[in-house]
């Protein structure tokens, strides 16, 4: 099975508006086969709202739908709860984007789709709706049953691929919880990664310095010399290709990107901002270490664009290409 199953995220948000997109310029966009689980009348009504001419077809099956694509978007039907305006999100909804997350992460494992595509949900809507974890990757985490799975997220895009060791932390707290064995782990997941799902045959990895010119000597703070240093002696030792601490503020030019495969940065702007400044639009976030392929677009609901037919498909459709990808590559490995 080769067709990609898309959650609906946010429905008040543009998930809706670039999937529509995604498959009405699929002939110049390149967009693989997906099948769309949303609400397949507030699809139809958004269709009309932005003025494309894309036909809305609901399907029983991924095999209905793989079928279907040429000549239709396909959609499992995943009906709402209350009726939805562009821009207005209601919490009413959230059991039911949460109910779309939970039919693609099934599909997936079964093997019936060959992964899944998280269009954005919006945190505070779903806190509000009830939803009890930090964000997608925790969910599916409790949805695998594989609560101390350790999830790495990785920014990608043809230029770029970074990987915060920290993430959703403030600086203070990210200086003061990150550790050795935590970059070791995480660039061990990274390098497997880039093998089988990059297909990258011998993977290099370019592991940033916590502080300005990488603690200069210690001079800087001793972080580098005492943490991060050793971790890229770890790494090494287990045959990973690791170059380390590098400063970070010569890492991310065009030169510097021609030596790595992917770069392992200490905290979460430091990874963000390079891969957003060289590919805004274009950025994907992919979900290493779990069991299935999972890519999203690198952006959120944009509350402000929805509905207007002014949100881009870039990231939508690069993340649809990225996971079909991933598992064409993953299925070639064996």
């Amino acid at each position: 099975m080769t067709i990609l199953a898309l959650t609906m995220g946010e429905p008040a948000g543009i998930g809706g508006d670039i999937a529509l997109r995604a498959w009405s310029e699929r002939g110049v966009n390149g967009a693989p086969p997906f099948m769309l689980i949303d609400d397949a009348g507030r699809l139809r009504s958004l269709a009309a709202r932005l003025g494309l001419d894309v036909p809305v077809v609901e399907v029983s099956s991924p095999t209905e739908a793989e079928a279907a694509f040429a000549v239709a978007l396909p959609v499992l039907h995943q009906p709402l709860a209350v009726r939805v305006e562009p821009g207005r999100p209601d919490p009413a909804n959230v059991p039911m984007v949460t109910a779309a997350i939970e039919r693609a992460v099934a599909l997936a494992l079964a093997g019936e789709v060959a992964g899944l595509v998280t269009n954005p949900i919006h945190k505070h809507v779903m806190y509000q709706g009830g939803f009890a974890f930090p964000g997608h990757t925790e969910f599916l985490a409790a949805l695998l049953g594989r609560p101390d799975l350790r999830e790495v997220m990785m920014l990608a895009c043809p230029e770029l691929r970074v990987v915060p060791v920290t993430i959703h932390l403030g600086l203070s707290e990210a200086i003061r919880t990150l550790t050795r064995a935590d970059i070791v782990e995480i660039g061990r997941i990274v390098a497997r990664a880039l093998e089988v799902d990059f297909a990258i045959s011998r993977p290099r990895l370019a592991v940033a310095g916590l502080n300005p010119h990488a603690g200069e000597g210690g001079a800087m703070g001793r972080e580098d010399e005492d943490m991060v240093a050793p971790a890229v002696a770890d790494l090494r030792a287990l045959g990973i290709d690791a170059v380390g601490p590098l400063p970070s503020d010569t890492l991310f030019h065009a030169r510097a990107r021609r030596g790595y495969d992917a770069a392992l940065c200490m905290y979460h702007d430091q990874a963000l901002i390079p891969i957003k400044t060289i590919d805004f639009d274009g950025g994907v976030n992919v979900t290493l270490g779990l069991p299935m392929v999972r890519t999203s677009p690198d952006h959120g609901t944009a509350f402000d664009l929805a509905g207007s037919g002014q949100a881009r498909p870039d990231s939508l459709v690069a993340a649809l290409t990225m996971a079909a990808t991933i598992a064409l590559n993953r299925a070639r490995h064996g």
